[in-house]
């Protein structure tokens, strides 16, 4: 029986760059592979894009409501079989979706391995993550280091350069000045501290 696998890690861990050396690993051998996107991820369009500059274009688009088992039965029908399929920022699948990515490992026995964060920048899970962690039958942290050089579990989110600590869970890097940072627990929370005065600070000058 395939698998369902979770490869998580903080920004800049290298998961989409992970996720392009399993696909040519796989080619290399003959075998094809199917490359899952969904659609609110913007970034970069229709392509996986690493922080190294590699990229390469995804295979399919998801809908933020689609059906992903009837989708991939679909695929296979018209395309014939795959040996593997790879879904990058798989954190922004809902609930549903990464049920349907276990069952195409169990009843298909195709080879589920998906890239994503763990949570967002206020510390909170996203609902495909979440859902991963449940369901996976394999977990793996991908590690990266904060700029301090201690192991960075958080993404902070910074906009025109300053660290924010509120806001909506999806802002995609490199809109609206929108970037992002990994970071440690001691950096997070000094930056957050930070924040909280500087605001509070703010609030009483208008007073």
């Amino acid at each position: 029986m395939a698998k369902l696998y979770f490869r998580y890690g903080a920004m800049n861990c290298g998961k989409s760059t992970a996720l392009q050396q399993v696909a040519y690993n796989y080619e290399e051998r003959g075998m094809r592979v199917v490359i899952l996107k969904p659609k609110i991820d913007t970034k970069g369009g229709d392509k996986v894009i690493s922080r190294l500059g590699i990229e390469r274009k995804v295979d399919l688009i998801v809908e933020k409501d689609e059906d992903l088992y009837k989708m991939m039965k679909r695929y296979l029908f018209e395309n014939g079989s795959i040996d593997c399929i790879l879904v990058d920022e798989a954190q922004f699948l809902n609930r549903e979706q990464v049920d349907n990515l276990f069952e195409i490992a169990v009843k298909e026995n195709i080879p589920v391995i998906c890239y994503g964060l763990r949570t967002d920048f206020l510390m909170n899970g996203f609902e495909g993550s979440e859902r991963l962690l449940l369901l996976a039958h394999s977990i793996e942290e991908l590690k990266t280091i904060c700029s301090c050089g201690r192991k960075a579990l958080l993404n902070g989110r910074k906009i025109d350069g300053e660290f924010v600590f509120e806001g909506n869970q999806v802002a995609i890097e490199q809109e609206n000045h929108v970037e992002y940072e990994s970071l440690c627990p001691t950096c997070y929370i000094k930056k957050k501290e930070t924040y909280i005065k500087k605001k509070l600070s703010g609030n009483k000058q208008v007073l």
